[in-house]
């Protein structure tokens, strides 16, 4: 069950992020990055760097709150790449992301992702953040189980291009939204704050209780 749960971890490593001192202070550092477009990633090449602001100013784009890429979370993903996360999971992250800028670029008709624009993401991104079924989640899961287990194993495996693309969207989504609620300005300006509760209401109505808002992490 241990080696299960190991594998399970890895297999969905890109969006797998718990809020440990590590990881926090890896956060606060990358807050007053400057804007992606002079942005020089220090993992990723300059091209994807590009390609993955842009995908996630899409996932969270500016509304009445910042965007993404305003709050840094590209300078954190990529710090987390380059930093924090161990070389089988990053070279697994990389390979679908490969996957899943390669659809975008076949379809869009273009040759480099400093090319790409909003709408040529869009589609990608409606396609593989869509709701799956539940044997479709399963089907997907069982197959980068069986991957991760042929890896570390010291063998070889290929993965489904598409359950690739489905994955890397999927936990790019997950570690977008991780990190964005947990960007100090968010959690403070944002979401519900109370930094030292005065009290505990087991049972209330958000509404009555934060004006509708989520607390803060």
């Amino acid at each position: 069950m241990e080696r299960r749960s190991a594998l399970k971890n890895m297999g969905m490593a890109f969006g797998y992020a718990v809020a440990t001192p590590t990881l926090l202070s890896l956060l606060n550092s990358c807050k007053d990055k400057p804007a992606f477009a002079e942005w020089t990633p220090s993992f990723l090449d300059k091209e994807k760097g590009y390609a993955l602001a842009q995908t996630l100013d899409m996932i969270l784009p500016k509304t009445d709150t910042p965007s993404a890429t305003e709050m840094n979370v590209h300078t954190f993903i990529d710090a987390y790449l380059d930093e924090v996360m161990p070389l089988e999971q990053r070279d697994f992250v990389m390979m679908k992301m490969d996957a899943f800028y390669g659809k975008v670029l076949a379809d869009s008709g273009k040759s480099s992702l400093m090319d790409i624009e909003a709408a040529d993401i869009e589609p990608a991104l409606q396609t593989y953040l869509r709701k799956r079924s539940d044997d479709e989640e399963k089907l997907h899961f069982e197959a980068i189980m069986s991957y991760m287990q042929a890896i570390t194993e010291g063998g070889s495996a290929t993965l489904d291009e598409e359950i690739s693309r489905f994955s890397f969207a999927t936990e790019l989504r997950d570690l977008a939204t991780w990190a964005y609620k947990s960007s100090e300005y968010v959690g403070e300006e944002v979401l519900a704050y109370l930094p030292v509760p005065s009290e505990y209401i087991g049972c209330g109505d958000l509404q009555t209780l934060t004006g509708g808002k989520a607390w803060s992490i």
